[in-house]
């Protein structure tokens, strides 16, 4: 896991304090640092964590969504989706935890009897039912959402609800139509609030800085293993979980490398990818770097993947289909030289990100949803070349009512990587 997840140049490494979220133009957190206001800092902003305002915002779209599709109400699990609605931070097991969401009034959670004292303590300005071990969960279930409408007839499930849930669901309501919803939580989860957005460029700032220590630490000899321990230790500074996936050489050929540990020699080329996460929200940034000195083919390669990064955010803006942003980096990529379509660039532009590192929407061929301002993306086209190297350089890429802005500066070169 740490060497899937678990990042360049020195002039970044004293920054910190500014924080220029803006959803209508191309500003960022690097924008006007040469500002006398923005010299000298060397502090994170410091976080502020989504509120109950936040959650009551959400659940209220959620209801909207609810409304238009025809759905009487929302069931989620443990995890993602449950935290982004409700704040509730809870694992999943054998036994039931649940929130039920109804299209009207306030929503109610079923938990284990025995858990009851723990789950008090998150589901603060929610009902809380139980559960005990000798009973079916599933009977208090169907008997909440009768209460909650007793003329229920449809019930969405998040996606990641577990078969299981389902399953028993349909067996004690079997006149209740069972539907994912997908319309309803990827309808809000994959629209950015400001607040959201800010969590994010933090993330993506202290991203920035590990990967600075990173590139600063490496040395021949060093193995994929120890620099990605140097980054999940860095990453921990700044209070933070977070990881990298790191790429020495032939390895960088596969876009998600190999069981092979290698170790770094003169010349190597060191991909790293990686983020981390602040009050739950993902950075996921990709930089290429040489050890050593860059092969004209290096640089070549690096340039036209570059270029396909900005063609891609030069396109994107609300109302593009999300194949046709994916479409026009994937041409530049096979003009350069590269083709055909996915010979070299193999895999699809990009994805969601938020709570969860990958989330719905995808830019991806054949997915004709238009993008929408609050929606982000990463950006990251690659060229792979089996048995040499492989570039990739990968942005958070926002989506604006003007169009698309990167929440990092992109890299300049080889060399300069923000």
């Amino acid at each position: 896991m740490m060497k899937r997840r678990g990042f360049l140049e020195k002039g970044i490494a004293g920054l910190g304090g500014a924080m220029l979220y803006s959803t209508s133009g191309t500003g960022n957190i690097f924008t006007n640092l040469k500002e006398p206001r923005f010299m000298g800092l060397n502090e994170i902003p410091v976080p502020i964590p989504i509120d109950e305002s936040d959650f009551a915002r959400r659940r209220e779209k959620a209801r909207i969504l609810m409304l238009s599709a025809g759905i009487d109400a929302v069931i989620m699990e443990g995890g993602t989706t449950l935290q982004y609605f409700t704040g509730v931070k809870w694992g999943r097991s054998e036994r039931v935890f649940a929130y039920i969401l109804p299209k009207d009034g306030d929503g109610v959670f079923l938990s284990p009897a025995f858990e009851q004292e723990r789950a008090r303590e998150q589901v603060k300005n929610h009902d809380l039912k139980t559960w005990e071990e000798f009973e079916n969960p599933f009977i208090h279930l169907k008997d909440l959402c009768l209460k909650l409408n007793p003329k229920i007839s449809s019930i969405a499930l998040d996606e990641y609800t577990r078969y299981f849930i389902g399953d028993n669901l349909k067996k004690v309501l079997p006149s209740v139509g069972m539907y994912a919803a997908n319309a309803i939580t990827i309808g809000c989860r994959s629209v950015k609030s400001q607040s959201e957005i800010a969590l994010m460029e933090i993330a993506n700032l202290i991203t920035a800085k590990v990967f600075v220590s990173a590139v600063d630490s490496l040395k021949v000899g060093m193995t994929e293993f120890e620099l990605a321990t140097y980054i999940s230790d860095e990453f921990r500074k700044y209070k933070s979980e977070g990881g990298a996936l790191v790429l020495f050489g032939k390895s960088s050929a596969s876009p998600h490398g190999s069981i092979k540990e290698n170790r770094l020699k003169e010349g190597d080329i060191v991909l790293i990818d990686g983020g981390c996460s602040v009050e739950g929200y993902q950075s996921d940034v990709t930089r290429t770097t040489v050890f050593g000195k860059a092969t004209e083919e290096m640089k070549r390669v690096f340039e036209c993947v570059r270029k396909a990064q900005d063609d891609a955010l030069k396109l994107s803006a609300p109302g593009i289909e999300a194949e046709k942003i994916d479409a026009i980096a994937r041409k530049t990529i096979v003009d350069g030289g590269f083709g055909p379509p996915y010979k070299y660039f193999t895999h699809r532009l990009g994805h969601g990100i938020g709570m969860d590192g990958h989330e719905w929407n995808y830019l991806v061929e054949g997915n004709k949803l238009p993008v929408v301002t609050g929606n982000v993306f990463s950006n990251e086209p690659g060229i792979y070349i089996p048995g040499k190297f492989g570039v990739r350089t990968e942005d958070e890429m926002l989506i604006t009512d003007k169009g698309a802005r990167l929440l990092l500066n992109p890299a300049e070169s080889l060399e300069k990587m923000f």
